[in-house]
């Protein structure tokens, strides 16, 4: 960041004029502090608006001009001469001095203290190291949404146009693949190749002063041991930091960028692999596929199924690319896979009903009305299809439009909640339960409770008796009469479980 000495004669209520040495009012100030001392040059590293009053200031004339020349040999961008003390007025021989010189000679009026003017350059210094970094911010934004929306060609404009220079993007071999503005001339492509053909020393990064007098600044684009090119700028003064920072920020972006096919193809590779072992295995060993299926797992290696059925194979396939697209956004390893209406889904094993159905938000109400969708139980890897199957029956369960249904909450009326099944027992019901409970309408009497009561005990005659709340022997007189009205026996577990399930069927 810099102040041209132009700029600091412009600011009015500092009152600064200009006694001599025009030449160099476009030298740019860089930092202002005050001396007296007799030869500060030890001490400066150019670019300085230095103040005085010349307390110190040599006698003779002679003397006079080697100092401002010394000062000048230093790279001082300008002197601040103060009035009113030491001398009333600058004098003559300094400034013919610094005419000759070429170094700015200001002249300070006493009511102007050398504080006002330091703080004015450093407040502006300050002003435009804000603007940069507040540049810089924007303009990495603007690189980042280049990358994914224009790929290279886009970064390199977007570089190019943040540091006012031009930029080239070479491969390995050095071959233009983006350029901006323009494309680079046979002399500038000569200086690149010669600053790359010098190395640089096991760096990734040199900064190079060719012959034309521009500075070309070169970085490797380098992910690990992998080298994809190099990122040049090529500016008429050396980079400053702020747009070093957004060369760096572009040559991350690149790497990004040209890493991604990269990772794609080695994924790739990857299936490839496991597909051919497959073919060639004789037993089939699905060990590559259980490897891959894992990293859909949760941090304790627990997975779960999720299925979803469509009314169509089409709204099918629109419902597996949302699904996709919601796993990809929450930074998952995406696993789905389409069979005709139904769509089957890997899950952690930690994810919940809420997780699934955050899933499909992003289709409209009424889509979601005709979908129906199961959960499998939490299961290893290894034992991942049989949450598969379970969600598959929790689906079949489900109502369409309705909560994705969690298997693990049929437990205990699963076999009631499929209608074949209970087709099945309703027809049980009406040939051995019906004549029970035409019985007890036609004789007053309590055989149905009594059953289900002795069927829920699981055969147990004090336990039942005591829910019926009848002595046991009683109850052991109404059993047999069961037996012997519906032609079965009871000592008999299936039988006992059979009818127990079709009184539910018949109740619920």
């Amino acid at each position: 960041m810099t102040v041209s000495v132009r700029w600091l004669l412009t600011q009015p209520d500092l009152a600064l004029e200009l006694a001599g040495g025009r030449e160099g009012l476009d030298n740019e100030i860089t930092f202002a502090h005050t001396t007296e001392l007799r030869d500060p040059v030890r001490w400066l590293s150019g670019g300085e608006l230095l103040l005085t009053t010349g307390l110190r200031l040599p006698s003779a004339i002679a003397d006079r001009a080697t100092y401002l020349r010394a000062l000048s040999e230093a790279g001082v961008a300008a002197i601040g001469f103060g009035t009113g003390l030491s001398h009333t007025e600058v004098p003559a021989d300094l400034i013919v001095a610094a005419d000759e010189i070429g170094v700015p000679l200001l002249e300070v009026p006493l009511p102007t203290p050398f504080a006002a003017v330091v703080k004015r350059v450093m407040s502006r210094l300050a002003e435009q190291e804000y603007e940069a970094v507040l540049r810089a911010s924007r303009a990495q934004t603007r690189m980042t949404r280049a990358v994914v929306v224009g790929g290279t060609g886009a970064t390199v404009r977007e570089l190019a146009l943040a540091t006012s220079a031009s930029v080239i993007l070479l491969d390995e071999s050095g071959r233009v693949l983006e350029s901006h503005p323009a494309q680079p001339s046979d002399t500038e492509l000569t200086e690149v190749r010669e600053v790359l053909g010098a190395g640089t020393g096991g760096s990734s990064s040199s900064v190079s002063l060719v012959r034309s007098g521009a500075s070309i600044t070169v970085q490797q684009i380098k992910v690990g041991s992998t080298s994809h090119g190099h990122l040049v700028v090529i500016s008429p003064v050396t980079l400053g930091y702020v747009d070093q920072i957004l060369l760096g920020h572009a040559n991350s972006l690149l790497a990004l960028d040209f890493e991604k096919p990269v990772r794609l193809r080695v994924a790739q590779n990857q299936l490839n692999s496991h597909a051919l072992g497959l073919l060639l295995a004789d037993d089939r060993d699905l060990t590559p596929a259980w490897s891959q299926v894992r990293q859909a797992a949760d941090a304790n290696g627990m997975l779960r199924g999720m299925t979803i059925v469509a009314d169509s194979s089409e709204f099918a396939e629109r419902v597996q690319d949302v699904v996709d697209a919601a796993l990809a956004k929450a930074g998952r390893q995406v696993f789905t896979r389409r069979h005709e209406s139904r769509v089957t889904v890997l899950l952690r094993g930690t994810d919940d009903v809420e997780f699934a159905r955050s899933l499909l938000s992003a289709l409209s109400v009424s889509a979601r009305k005709v979908l129906r969708v199961g959960l499998g139980g939490k299961r290893e890897v290894a034992d991942v299809v049989a949450s598969i199957e379970q969600s598959r029956l929790a689906a079949s369960v489900a109502e369409s439009g309705a909560e994705p249904v969690d298997f693990a909450t049929l437990t205990g009326r699963a076999l009631l909640t499929f209608a074949s099944t209970r087709e099945v027992l309703n027809s049980l019901a009406d040939n051995v339960i019906t004549p029970i409970d035409q019985h007890d309408v036609a004789h007053g009497t309590d055989l149905l409770r009594s059953l289900r009561a002795f069927l829920e005990a699981n055969g147990h005659w004090e336990s039942a008796a005591a829910v019926v709340g009848v002595h046991r022997h009683t109850l052991r007189s109404r059993i047999s009469r069961i037996e012997s009205l519906i032609e079965c026996d009871l000592d008999n577990a299936r039988v006992r479980a059979e009818l127990l399930l079709a009184i539910h069927a018949r109740q619920s």
